[in-house]
């Protein structure tokens, strides 16, 4: 008889998911092994745990780092299926870009020299002048 999937959380369970996601796993990869909670569980322990959330956050930043260094085995690896290739580079390249957006996103630098020179004209509105006004 099987023990089927785990529900209850454990630190030793919550560090091999953490561990297989900051290889570049993802969730609903790993969940989908017998021997894992269910993509639910996960997302209940991340509700409740919060030394889990902190390390699942962590994992998953890692996840980017591996994603980033699968980016060059597999332009290396591509072979003669270029389009294949680069449709896997830039799903990892998209996703790297969404988890780690300081490191891998697109950047914009706004660079500004010299002086700012700003005129203005004031303009009032009635039937004297301020200046007209103290006067009478």
């Amino acid at each position: 008889m099987s023990a089927g999937r785990p529900s209850k959380f454990t630190k030793a369970l919550g560090d091999q998911i953490c561990a297989l996601l900051a290889d570049g796993k993802s969730l609903r990869k790993i969940c989908e092994a017998d021997d894992m909670p269910s993509k639910t569980s996960v997302f209940n322990w991340l509700g409740t745990k919060e030394e889990f959330l902190d390390q699942y956050k962590i994992a998953r930043e890692c996840g980017a780092d591996s994603w980033a260094d699968d980016i060059i085995d597999i332009a290396d690896d591509s072979g003669e299926d270029v389009p294949l290739g680069r449709l896997r580079v830039d799903a990892r390249k998209w996703a790297a870009s969404k988890l780690k957006p300081k490191k891998y996103g697109d950047s914009t630098k706004i660079e500004h020299t010299g002086s700012v020179v700003t005129d203005a004209t004031l303009t009032f509105v009635g039937s004297k002048k301020p200046e007209e006004a103290s006067e009478g």
